[in-house]
């Protein structure tokens, strides 16, 4: 039998769950998920492999109207995936409502020839009924082959939406080793589990200018422990009182946190530091989004 690989991009809107379902279908954490939109913001490989397969998986920033210059870079990030993979995954989520954002997309899909691949999550908020009137809608669009209905939380039809991902992939060769589920480097995965947390544990009281810069990581002579230390940089005095909370205490929930599962992601113990500083406006600033890992290649 030959073996088949290729590349397929993620793309949707804010929020519908392309984060949830890439770390589903790996089997391993690879994107950090929030409940807050614009999440992701670096294209984050993750790899699928089986004994006939090997699918990567490209996770883009979700498409919306940029805001700043790091929106701007987000954009042109999801933008720049559509011609050079082999298959487009859109994912909807199960409202009834297609929105400004959804049409947006898929007016620029319609110019898109790489094979296009519906996917709705999140099934089991809906009925059956409202289900077939949703494929229904979105069958008459006219430009996707194929229409998947899915819950990435539930793990609903996430092997039919494999198995029919497969069928796009061309014959190719194994481009990563089976263990590996992402290419991303271990400082830029535990920067994201420390905005993760970062973003969980202040709600919606932090709005998304917030980056993380990991400053040292280094393993301690003749123990178990790696030593990390981390700047978490955000807009304004007001976010770092926030970040850090009364007497520390926010900052200290956000770091036992992180370090629980980076000593997972690193399998040693670790010592995490985290400092706040304020970087004034380094979303609108090229030189600060360069500066904190966000490039263009």
């Amino acid at each position: 039998m030959s073996f088949k690989s290729g590349f397929v991009s993620v793309i949707g809107r804010p929020n519908v769950g392309k984060s949830t379902t890439i770390n589903a279908v790996v089997g391993e954490k690879v994107a950090i998920i929030s409940d807050k939109p614009q999440t992701t913001r670096n294209r984050i490989q993750a790899v699928y492999s089986d004994s006939e397969s090997q699918v990567v998986f490209i996770d883009t920033p979700g498409m919306h109207k940029p805001k700043n210059k790091l929106g701007e870079f987000m954009m042109k990030a999801a933008s720049q995936t559509l011609g050079e993979v082999d298959l487009v995954v859109l994912m909807v989520d199960s409202s009834l409502y297609t929105g400004a954002g959804d049409s947006m997309i898929i007016e620029s899909l319609k110019a898109v020839k790489t094979p296009k691949v519906l996917v709705i999550n999140k099934i089991d908020e809906i009925s059956k009924e409202e289900l077939i009137e949703l494929v229904k809608r979105y069958d008459k669009v006219g430009i996707f082959d194929e229409i998947i209905p899915i819950s990435a939380l539930k793990h609903n039809n996430l092997k039919k939406l494999i198995d029919v991902i497969k069928r796009y992939m061309p014959q190719g060769p194994k481009y990563f080793p089976d263990d590996m589920v992402t290419d991303q480097p271990e400082r830029v995965l535990i920067s994201e589990i420390i905005r993760e947390k970062i973003l969980n544990y202040t709600e919606k009281e932090v709005p998304h200018g917030i980056a993380v810069d990991i400053e040292q990581i280094k393993s301690r002579a003749g123990k178990d422990l790696v030593d990390i230390s981390a700047v978490i940089y955000c807009e304004r005095d007001s976010h770092k009182g926030i970040i850090i909370g009364k007497n520390g205490r926010k900052l200290k929930g956000i770091g036992k946190a992180a370090r629980e599962e980076i000593e997972l992601l690193l399998g040693s113990k670790v010592n995490l530091q985290l400092w706040v500083k304020v970087k004034e406006n380094w979303r609108d600033r090229d030189n600060a989004i360069r500066s904190l890992g966000f490039r263009q290649d």
